[in-house]
Formats: structure tokens, sequence, C-alpha cells
């Protein structure tokens, strides 16, 4: 089994990506902005080797107008030599990486323009998984589209309009079920047709259930069967929704309790899980972390490194309980250290925390920071205390000092991404 998570990260290092706007999509600019992009490519691609973070969604926007005539610049043969060496590291890590176009790709449009455009942009997404040199492993993950008001004709024009694409494209495509139009049931009926291999998210099952009377373990076992030796590792996509928005907006954070329940009740655990939430590797490394039988608590120290002055600014009282519960280093309470930490992280900021942890953080700087430096961290924390400037202000102050002093552990550590 893998988990892993879709298309950037946090508390990484130079793994932005960056576009631009049509009217500046000079070939000088689209130039530096693949070449960023690539380099923030493999840096995750680094960043997952090391975390042993084995399944990853690379972003669609790695090439700024990658399917638009917009883009007039030859990327695939200018920058080919680039994809080959990001693509044997993912080979020679064994990372197993998909994609996953967006809600404009819309195969079964009645609009001739926009299938058209949608293939297109299909061709893109094959053209950057051949570039990596990947096999047929590594998946192009698409929804059925709109009904327009005909359901059975809209998934007609999906059939028909799959069957135009090539080889090369139709060897990679997953389809999935989503949280309006197309239950799991509908899925799976067009992938009989057609022989695709099928996605169950668990999300959109629980919005847009297929009937009431199987759980999302059924349907995992009869998309299983839709699955050949060359798509690789059956895969699914995990998330849970957010409270506080619309339905279907994935949480902040994989809660690790509710986790561990699907993961308990999971049919077989020869599966890959994709995780979908707003804090990406995070939540990668905690579900990795729980599911590990072989970890020590070595590997909660080390989570604790970066998570432990975001939960002093939020919890000191669960501050504390982890620091006591870290103690035993004979144990591995994994599940009882994620679950104090998200906790901690639901609390609202009061001031007299935030202050304690700014000043936890300024402790690195005091001694080799100048007097101006250390003159106008004091004025800051004065101004907030008084309303006069954000928390967010404190922050940016404390990151960029961090990068003059170049104090790693720093700047990797959760506080300035939260």
């Amino acid at each position: 089994m893998s988990i892993g998570y879709a298309c950037l990260t946090m508390g990484v290092l130079n793994t932005q990506f960056k576009t631009c706007r049509k009217e500046n999509a000079t070939d000088e600019n689209l130039y530096k902005l693949i070449e960023n992009n690539l380099n923030s490519l493999e840096n995750i691609i680094d960043y997952n080797i090391k975390n042993n973070i084995k399944l990853f969604r690379i972003s669609s926007d790695l090439i700024p107008f990658g399917s638009s005539e917009i883009n007039k610049l030859p990327w695939h043969i200018i920058f080919k030599e680039r994809f080959k060496k990001i693509g044997e590291k993912i080979k020679k890590s064994n990372i197993r990486v998909s994609m996953h176009p967006g809600q404009y790709t819309v195969l079964n449009s009645p609009k001739p323009e926009v299938v058209e455009k949608a293939i297109k942009d299909l061709e893109y997404h094959t053209i950057v998984l051949d570039l990596l040199d990947t096999n047929t492993k590594s998946k192009i993950i698409l929804h059925i589209g709109g009904i327009y008001n005909e359901k059975n004709k809209s998934i007609k024009r999906f059939i028909e309009n799959y069957r135009l694409l090539n080889n090369q494209i139709k060897e990679r495509i997953l389809i999935e079920n989503d949280e309006k139009f197309y239950n799991i049931c509908d899925v799976l009926s067009i992938s009989e047709k057609l022989d695709i291999p099928v996605v169950v998210d668990n999300l959109h099952n629980k919005i847009n259930p297929c009937n009431n009377k199987n759980d999302v373990y059924y349907w995992i076992k009869e998309a299983n069967k839709t699955w050949k030796n060359e798509d690789g590792t059956q895969k699914v996509h995990y998330s849970q929704q957010n409270p506080s928005l619309k339905t279907g907006a994935h949480s902040e954070t994989i809660y690790i309790k509710d986790f561990m329940e699907y993961y308990n009740y999971l049919p077989y655990k020869d599966i890959d899980i994709m995780l979908e939430v707003k804090d990406k590797n995070l939540s990668a490394i905690k579900c990795i972390n729980s599911i590990s039988i072989e970890n020590k608590i070595f590997a909660l120290e080390k989570e604790w490194a970066k998570y432990k002055y975001k939960v002093l600014e939020t919890s000191p009282a669960s501050y504390k309980k982890i620091r006591e519960l870290l103690k035993d280093k004979s144990g591995y309470p994994v599940l009882e250290f994620y679950t104090l930490i998200e906790d901690a992280l639901k609390n609202k900021i009061i001031k007299g925390n935030a202050v304690n942890a700014a000043l936890h953080i300024w402790g690195y700087f005091k001694d080799i920071a100048s007097q101006k430096e250390k003159e106008n961290f004091l004025k800051k924390l004065r101004q907030f205390e008084n309303n006069n400037v954000s928390l967010k202000n404190i922050k940016t102050f404390l990151f960029n000092i961090s990068i003059k002093y170049k104090v790693k552990y720093l700047l990797e550590n959760y506080y300035f991404y939260f």
C-alpha cells in the first residue's frame, strides 16, 4: 500500500508553481516559468523520496498553457533532458505519479470546441507522463463530465468521444465517480463498455451514492474488477468533508481516527490511497506513520520538531501533553500523538499564546540578530498586542530572518505555514 497527496506541498521550500496571464505569455516568460516549475517538481520528488512517500499527483499547472495555442514554446523538446532527469528519480525510487485534469476538461460536452480542447488537454497530460518515461501504471484521472439535462445522451457522448482518443491516452485514463452527476454505478457501467479502470472516491460516494444498501467497501471490491496488471495497484481517493464549507469541500487535515476506521475496514490492503486534503503532504506523512508497524518513537519526534511551535501557539496545554507523551522512548503512541495535534490546531489563537510562540522562535536569533532587528521585532510584538499589526506580519518577519540566517530547522517548521 502507498499513501500519497496531490500537487502541492506545505512547509517545503522552493516547491511553488508559477504561471502568468495570457498577455504575458511570451516565449521568454514561459521558459522561465517552466524552468521554475520543473525545479519545484524535482524538489517535491526529492522531498517525497526523503519521506518515503510513494504516491504523488503532479499538478496540471506544471507547464503554463500546456495544452493551449498560447504556449508556442516547444517545451517538450527544450526541456526533454530535464524531464528525463526527474523521471529517473521517480523510477529509481518507485514513486507512482498521476495527473488529474481540471473541471474544464469535459469529454462529454455537447459543444465540439469544448471536446476538442479536452482532447488537447489529455494529450498534454499524456506528453508530460511520457516525457517522465513513466509506464501505464501512472494514470490520468478523469470525471465523466456534465449531464446537460440529458444524462443518457451525455453518457453516450462520453463513450463516443473517448473512442476518438489515441491509444497512448487511453492506456492512461482512469474514471472516477463525482459528487454531483455520475455515481459509482454510472461509472462502473461506463467502464464495462470501454474497459477503463475505476477510482472510487469515498466522499463523492457519500454525497452522491448509487444506492443505500452497499457501502464504499463493496464498491471498492467491484471497482477492483476493472483493474488489469498493466494498470498497476488499484487506486482509491480518500477525503473528509470540511464541516465549515459547502458539501464536497475537503477538510483542512485528515483526521486520523476517521482515516484509521476507513483503513481498517478496507477489504484488502494491496491498494493505493490518494489523499485529497488541504494540508497535502502533512496528512500523507500522518497517515503513513499511523499505519506503520515498523516506525519507532523517532518518527514522532521528527514530526514534533515541525509541529511544536504551532501547537504552542494554539494550545500550550497540548504542547505539554505531547512532550510528556514522547518521553517514553520504548512506545509508539502515534494515534494519541496526532489526535492531540489535531485538537490543538482546532483552537482559536489567543494573543498571549501567539506572543509566547513568537518569542520562542525569536530565541534562535537573540544572539545573532542585529540591534536594529531586535528593536524591529519587539516593536512589532507591541503593535500586535495593541492590534496595530497582524500575526501574519510578525510571522513574515520571523520567516525572512530565518532565511537570512539560514536556520533550516525553522524554515521547515509548520509554524509559518498555518
